[in-house]
């Protein structure tokens, strides 16, 4: 969808921001992009959609060099998320919306129908908020409708550059949750760049650390942890997480020993005993065997951090629950496994826990 290809930019000042970079970037995936401040984590972002231009290599969007585009039609076609809100406040919500899909000539039903849609994703009821003015909502608000201005005209990539970051911490998880859920359902190619390591750990199907203009590593969050590729990446992942922030999918029994198919029940191959996860045919939860008897419970996102999770545990009074990503069971976890992991990242000297 969006490949790099040794591409740098330079000021004439002698400064390099980025360095032949090179990355590819999926259909539908949402990369994060991560580093110390001056990495040239925004300047990667800006690139392509050519707010800023690159002085080496070349961008490719589907691919065709991104310099091949009408630059209207390239940026129409890209969505873009800024931390500073940016709504029109002489606008109302409903108009900041319908910028973009108005520019393309887009029917006035499908542009109503449009912007109906959009707010009813983000729990915005259309008949309360549609005709108010940006200073009548909340900062929480008022980025919710940041972020469906960019998805108004169904663009096929989305720029988000650190869009929560002046936002209080419980809207900004609130606002994690809703990208996390518009991503299942929208399926758009999303670049977000963002200085928090949790909030790039909980949201990025991939994460690009960058350091000094240059990647230094590239992998999904599980990998980057278990596997840094040297002590840079080790600091930043690793010491900006107390093992409580860690994501379950980091900690889950992966070997399925846990689960039972339904034909594996029907035929009575299953210990009469104990707690078994089921799973159907095409990896979906359906409930958990305890002793012989069916209960349904939650399901643990691959990304819930660990201190979240106790508190399923202790509502549904459970030792086992499955952990689902893209509504597949990938793994299973057990009070047993966060005792076990939680032992491993103890120091322990003479005997004594430090």
């Amino acid at each position: 969808m969006i490949h790099f290809d040794n591409v740098g930019k330079s000021y004439s000042d002698g400064t390099e921001a980025v360095k032949a970079l090179n990355l590819t970037i999926e259909n539908g995936e949402l990369m994060a992009l991560i580093g110390p401040s001056g990495c040239g984590k925004t300047t990667t972002l800006k690139m392509i959609n050519r707010l800023i231009e690159p002085t080496a290599g070349s961008i490719k969007i589907h691919n065709k060099d991104i310099r091949e585009y009408n630059i209207h039609e390239l940026r129409w076609n890209t969505g873009y998320v800024l931390q500073e809100i940016a709504l029109f406040p002489h606008m109302t919500i409903e108009e900041n919306i319908t910028i973009v899909p108005e520019m393309r000539k887009w029917k006035k039903s499908d542009i109503n129908h449009r912007v109906s849609e959009l707010m009813e994703m983000v729990g915005l009821d259309p008949a309360t908020f549609r005709k108010r003015q940006p200073d009548e909502l909340s900062g929480g608000q008022q980025q919710r409708v940041g972020v469906i201005r960019a998805l108004a005209a169904d663009p096929d990539i989305i720029l988000m550059d650190e869009p929560f970051s002046a936002l209080d911490p419980i809207t900004r998880e609130q606002l994690q949750n809703d990208v996390r859920h518009l991503q299942k359902e929208i399926k758009k190619t999303i670049v977000f760049v963002t200085h928090d390591i949790d909030e790039a750990m909980a949201l990025g199907d991939r994460v690009c650390l960058m350091k000094d203009g240059e990647i230094v590593q590239v992998d999904k969050p599980q990998q980057l942890i278990l596997h840094p590729k040297n002590d840079f990446v080790k600091s930043f992942i690793g010491e900006k997480k107390s093992p409580w922030q860690t994501a379950v999918d980091i900690l889950m029994d992966r070997s399925m020993s846990r689960t039972v198919t339904l034909p594996q029940i029907e035929e009575q191959n299953v210990n009469p005993s104990g707690s078994y996860i089921i799973i159907g045919h095409e990896g979906e939860y359906i409930g958990t065997l305890i002793n012989g008897e069916k209960i349904v419970h939650p399901e643990l996102p691959n990304y819930l951090q660990l201190v979240k999770t106790i508190e399923t545990f202790r509502a549904n009074k459970t030792d086992l629950l499955p952990v689902v990503k893209n509504d597949r069971v990938i793994g299973t976890l057990s009070y047993e496994d966060i005792v076990h992991f939680l032992e491993s990242k103890t120091k322990k000297e003479n005997g004594v826990i430090q």
